[in-house]
């Protein structure tokens, strides 16, 4: 391995060790619903798998909720619920995006990464909640249309609005740090401008709604720590 390769791998694991710190960070930032919580850090870690590549945000899939571990509550059938829903959601959307690098690559890899998180979280839910809640796998399904498949549904939308919303910033400050990669499109620079502007207000609005939803249906309250 040449001395530019080596100083290219260092920077990157560098860069990778940052966006797991704010991942873990933000996970002290929380909405309490019942008894889920919604968390941010799926945000970041997805940013850093579409723009290093599948297998590190994979990494950081697992390795932040093994650090949020010891300061959890739900004991290791949440840490596997946390690892699933995190590594379904950054697992698809990077590896979409990884094979069509460009804003309709970007769109359709999270949107196909908030159906599988959905998706998996219901099988999960059903498999591994009766067991650290200590109730019935019929009163785990009953919660589903009320609470499981809502909370679950605009997670994941929210996850994905907010990515597509700061990818471009945060890999932009990545880039111009040293610890990215040239651009892959070719597009005009008021081409550029105009696409991010609808991407911000497209993304800025679903997210905003998703928030309403959590307070205003679900009865979220943001707490810390």
């Amino acid at each position: 391995m040449n001395t530019n390769s080596q100083t290219q791998k260092i920077k990157q694991l560098t860069a990778l060790a940052v966006l797991g710190a704010v991942a873990y960070v933000l996970h002290f930032v929380h909405i309490p619903v019942a008894f889920l919580n919604l968390e941010f850090k799926d945000v970041v870690i997805a940013i850093g798998g579409m723009y290093f590549g599948p297998l590190s945000g994979l990494a950081l899939s697992v390795l932040v909720p093994l650090l949020e571990f010891p300061t959890g509550s739900t004991g290791v059938y949440g840490l596997i619920m946390n690892i699933l829903g995190t590594a379904t959601f950054v697992g698809v959307a990077s590896t979409v995006y990884r094979f069509r690098r460009s804003l309709s690559g970007a769109v359709v890899g999270l949107c196909a990464a908030a159906l599988s998180m959905t998706a998996v979280m219901m099988l999960a839910n059903l498999w591994i909640t009766p067991y650290y809640m200590g109730v019935s796998q019929t009163e785990v399904v009953a919660l589903i249309p009320k609470l499981l498949l809502p909370f679950n549904g605009i997670k994941s939308i929210l996850n994905a609005s907010l990515t597509l919303c700061l990818y471009k910033p945060l890999t932009g400050v990545l880039r111009r740090t040293g610890f990215g990669r040239g651009s892959v499109q070719a597009a005009k620079p008021e081409s550029v401008r105009k696409r991010s502007i609808l991407v911000w207000v497209v993304g800025g609005v679903i997210a905003i709604l998703s928030l309403l939803v959590i307070f205003l249906l679900l009865g979220g309250s943001v707490q810390v720590g």
